[in-house]
Order: structure tokens, then C-alpha cells, then sequence
């Protein structure tokens, strides 16, 4: 063959090889395509993807609800009457008052709502109070999200169930509680306890009490989780700072009257109204108002927490209580991150369990909670341990708290679940989250 025709030939022949064959070609199927979605919804590598697509979600739906749904006045003029009497001169608690009632808060409520009524033209100016608890909602939000990324025992998708619930909306954008100011502070104390900053999470754990006190719901899970990561003396040093930060944020108040102060704004003793009760409305006022009622109630609220204490949130491995204990004079116990939700979780719920009484602002103290607790429980028997019965149970809880004025029927229903979870909780043996073998398959 002559040389000009062989270079042709092997010219022909190469560009063939260059040419890629159909069969080598990457084909999709269906399952390539619903993988997609379900890496957002359950790989943990894609979290912060769908998270942001929630918040800037949550964005636009607060903005619209602000702008479509009429305000509902329940306590926002009370509290601008409460701190415009401070702000007036006054330092006595006992005669700071507003249209509800007088002031039950602790004083870091009366400087974070100074603050509102100098920024909202002395209370006049509710659109812009919205505005601000929007933002509220949206870091509380962020922070949440980053609870939730930090535990190695939930799917990613929990978090679009905080997203979910039309009470929680209301109270924020709607109402402009000091609950959610309180929790705000509280979530941001876990998350730094996750980061293992403990004097910062005492910091921001005693900010939280001193707007409202219901955070203290989560202190024996707080205290022995200090106990556990710092060891007896920091945690004795970081109990001295919490109450120092009381001392210094009630100083004008205590100068003025401390008895008053410490009356009226710890009054452990104050009875709820019977009208605004979410949980006890199957019980009649008389039992309702009962120091009986309350004992019972406390009475049941100790011997549970002491039950986790000693089962939960002490392992046998770390010798239990008295192992944990008597480590601490001398080290310090290995705290993980689920260690740090599950217990301070758990010890909230307890308290809410158990609480005298629930108005419809209180959802707040436990709903960013609920889906992790949910997923942590083992239910039997009639009730099959699966995604959608746990999907029921929160969204019977939504109903419940939705519900107004309550019913015997609503409270039921939500004891029933509060006694479902927890009972849920204790069976649990708290498995690690891992993603379906289909799905890690297609993630290789």
C-alpha cells in the first residue's frame, strides 16, 4: 500500500477512536431524577441547601402575612404601658402596670421592650414591631436549623416541619409575645453549648431568664450538663456569673424595693386564668385553681425529671449519677451534641407536661423542640413506629394549639400526645440517623 494511503487510512482510523460510542454514553433513569429531592430532604452533605431555601421562604411568607393578615392586640400596649411607667421614673416593680394586670417579668423583659418603645415611636408604630419580630423569627429560625444540623440522630427534612405551623406564625408576627425573645436567647445558649462554649451559654441562658422565666424549665438539664462538660468549679464560677447577670440587669430595681422585685417577677405561685388554659380545660376552675392541683403537678414534674436523670441522661457507662458526680470534682464527662439536645429537650417537655397551666403564647417554649422529640420516640402496638404516625402526633398538637377557645376535647387530645411522646422518649433507644441504601448508593 502506498505511504500517502496508509496515513489516510490511520488518519480515518484515529478520528473514529475520538468519537465517543452511544454506549458509552452516561443514561439517566427516573430514579436519577427523585434522588434529587430526596438528597435535599435526607442527606445531611445538602442541609444548608434546603435550609436556605427555607428561610428565604420564611422570609416572603412572614412578609405577606404582616401585609395580608390583620394584627390581633392581646399584650403589646400592656407592656408599653409596663416600661413606659420605668422609663417614666418609676423603680418600684409593684407599681409598674399595664391594662392586663401588673408586671410579672423579670427586669431584662423591661430593657429589651424600652428598647421596642423608643424604636417603635412609644408603642404607636406596630407595623414596625412586626417587622422586627419577623427578623426575630427568621434568626430564631437560623439558629434552630443549626441545632438540628449539629445532632447525629435526625433527617434533614425535620426542619421543614418547623416551618409548618400557622400558631407559631401568629405569635411572633401577630402578637409580638416576649416569649420568643426569651427562646430566641435560650436556643443560641444550646447552640453554643454544641460549640463548647459554656461561659457564653450561661451568658445567653441567664439573658433568657431575665426576660421570662419559663426558660428555667430547661435548668436541671442545663446544670447537669455543665456538671458533665466543665467539671464542679466552672460550673460552680458560671452559676456565679448567671446570678451576677440577674443582680446587675434588676440593680435599679433591687435599690428600689427587692422584695418587690423578687416577688413579681419570680412568682412561682401565680395562678393562671382558667380562660386562657390550652391543657387543663378537662379539669373543673375549683380543681384547676387548687394548691392540691399544683402540688400534684409539681410533685409529678420532679419525680419525672429525676426518672431521666437517673435512666437518660446519666448513662450506665458514665456510671450514672453518682459516677457523674463524683467525676466532676476531679474532671469532666465527654458531652456530646445529642447529649446537649436530648437532655435539654426532654427536660423542657417535662416541665411543659406538667405545667399548671399552657396559654396559647406558651407553644413557643416547646414547638422548635417537638420534631427532634417526635423523632426520638419508639412507639408500639397500635401506634406503628413510622414517619407518617409521628407526623400525626405533631400535627394533632398543631390542632390542639389552634384551638380557641379550648375544649375538653383539644385538651385531652393534647395530654394524650404530651404522655405519647414522653412515654415515646423513655422507650427509645436513640439510634443514629442513616440514610436509605438506595440513596447512598446514588451519592457515590
Amino acid at each position: 500500500m502506498p505511504h500517502s494511503s496508509r496515513a489516510k487510512l490511520a488518519k480515518k482510523t484515529s478520528g473514529k477512536r475520538a468519537r465517543p460510542s452511544s454506549s458509552s454514553q452516561k443514561t439517566y433513569n427516573v430514579q436519577d431524577f427523585v434522588s434529587i429531592p430526596m438528597r435535599l430532604l435526607m442527606d445531611p452533605a445538602y442541609f444548608w441547601y434546603m435550609g436556605t431555601a427555607l428561610l428565604v421562604g420564611e422570609f416572603f411568607l412572614n412578609l405577606f402575612i404582616i401585609q395580608r393578615v390583620s394584627y390581633t392586640e392581646i399584650d403589646w400596649v400592656a407592656y408599653m404601658q409596663e416600661v413606659g411607667g420605668f422609663l417614666a421614673g418609676e423603680r418600684d416593680y409593684t407599681k409598674l402596670k399595664g391594662d392586663t394586670g401588673p408586671l410579672v417579668y423579670p427586669a431584662g423583659f423591661v430593657w429589651v421592650y424600652s428598647a421596642l418603645y423608643h424604636v417603635t415611636d412609644k408603642g404607636t408604630n406596630i407595623r414596625r414591631a412586626q417587622y422586627i419580630f419577623a427578623g426575630l423569627y427568621l434568626a430564631t429560625q437560623y439558629v434552630v436549623f443549626s441545632i438540628y444540623r449539629a445532632s447525629k440522630r435526625v433527617p434533614p427534612f425535620l426542619i421543614v416541619m418547623l416551618c409548618l405551623s400557622k400558631r407559631l406564625h401568629s405569635i411572633y408576627v401577630l402578637r409580638c409575645f416576649n416569649d420568643p425573645v426569651a427562646m430566641f436567647l435560650l436556643y443560641c445558649a444550646i447552640l453554643a453549648m454544641i460549640h463548647k462554649q459554656y461561659r457564653v451559654a450561661s451568658i445567653l441562658f441567664s439573658l433568657g431568664v431575665s426576660v421570662k422565666m419559663n426558660v428555667l424549665l430547661f435548668f436541671p438539664a442545663f446544670g447537669l450538663l455543665l456538671w458533665k462538660a466543665e467539671g464542679a468549679w466552672l460550673t460552680i464560677l458560671n452559676l456565679i456569673v448567671m446570678g451576677g447577670i440577674q443582680r446587675l440587669i434588676a440593680w435599679p430595681f433591687l435599690q428600689e424595693n427587692s422584695a418587690a422585685y423578687i416577688s413579681k417577677a419570680f412568682e412561682f405561685s401565680r395562678v393562671f386564668d382558667y380562660k386562657w388554659t390550652v391543657n387543663w380545660r378537662m379539669i373543673e376552675e375549683e380543681t384547676f385553681a387548687s394548691k392540691d392541683f399544683a402540688n400534684l403537678l409539681l410533685a409529678g414534674h420532679a419525680a419525672v425529671v429525676m426518672a431521666f436523670l437517673f435512666s437518660k441522661w446519666c448513662r450506665r457507662s458514665e456510671g450514672g449519677v453518682f459516677g457523674v458526680f463524683q467525676r466532676g470534682w476531679s474532671g469532666t464527662t465527654p458531652v456530646s451534641a445529642d447529649d446537649i439536645i436530648y437532655a435539654m429537650f426532654t427536660c423542657n417537655l417535662i416541665g411543659m407536661v406538667f405545667s399548671r397551666s399552657l396559654h396559647y403564647q406558651f407553644y413557643s417554649w416547646y414547638f422548635h423542640t417537638l420534631p427532634y422529640l417526635v423523632w426520638q420516640s419508639k412507639w408500639e402496638g397500635a401506634i406503628a413506629y413510622t414517619t407518617a404516625a409521628k407526623g400525626v402526633v405533631l400535627a394533632t398538637m398543631e390542632v390542639c394549639w389552634l384551638t380557641y377557645p379550648s375544649t375538653t376535647n383539644s385538651s385531652l387530645a393534647l395530654l394524650a400526645c404530651h404522655v405519647l411522646l414522653l412515654s415515646g422518649i423513655w422507650r427509645s433507644e436513640l439510634p443514629k440517623y442513616e440514610m436509605p441504601n438506595w440513596l447512598k448508593q446514588h451519592a457515590e
